[in-house]
């Protein structure tokens, strides 16, 4: 297993961000409902500014290769969860296999309840951002995102989408779901990024 819970060394001086409160439980917050899905019609996407556009079958993305990782998550509403373990498919596998193309500079995650986050692609071409369908050895709880959801340690969690679907590659950057209500794109927790 692959321990980034000293990722914080590189923003700021504490493992716990400020005004953060660390908690055991793993609180459930969405923007809405759980969606439902059916493993015989999920399907996964890579597209936009890439060489070779993706698309998975849940088993077939269950097929591709994983890692777990120990992480910590830290929730803009200001709680943190230490050693969480994330089994999953890491961000720079699936783009190394897409080809990005050098116009790319933004990312915008999809998801099955139609929630859009972005990111700067710099940001998800980290090694511990994931595609996760596992949490500490059992498969992803619906109710935390599963069958999918990513993973951003070093970013406020509402970056890493429940139910996701799939990734674009975009040579523009765009605003997600929170980011339009005004919230921050860059949500770094060592620097309190919660609002634009």
């Amino acid at each position: 297993m692959k321990d980034v819970t000293n990722l914080y060394q590189e923003f700021g001086d504490e493992r716990l961000p400020p005004g953060q409160r660390e908690t055991s439980k793993f609180p459930v917050l969405s923007k809405g409902e759980t969606p439902t899905w059916d493993p015989d019609t999920w399907e996964f996407t890579v597209t936009g500014a890439v060489e070779n556009s993706l698309s998975f079958t849940w088993e077939e993305f269950r097929d591709l290769p994983t890692e777990t990782q120990r992480q910590d998550f830290h929730c803009v509403t200001g709680w943190s969860k230490f050693d969480c373990e994330f089994t999953g498919v890491p961000f720079t596998d699936l783009a190394e296999r897409a080809g990005v193309t050098d116009d790319a500079v933004h990312v915008m995650f999809v998801a099955l309840d139609d929630y859009t986050t972005d990111l700067p692609l710099e940001d998800c071409l980290r090694d511990e951002v994931l595609f996760a369908w596992a949490f500490d050895g059992k498969p992803l709880a619906r109710e935390h995102g599963g069958p999918l959801r990513v993973v951003t340690p070093h970013r406020y969690a509402y970056k890493g989408a429940k139910w996701v679907t799939g990734v674009e590659f975009l040579t523009e950057p765009e605003l997600g779901y929170w980011e339009r209500r005004g919230y921050s794109e860059t949500a770094d927790p060592w620097k309190e990024e919660r609002y634009s």
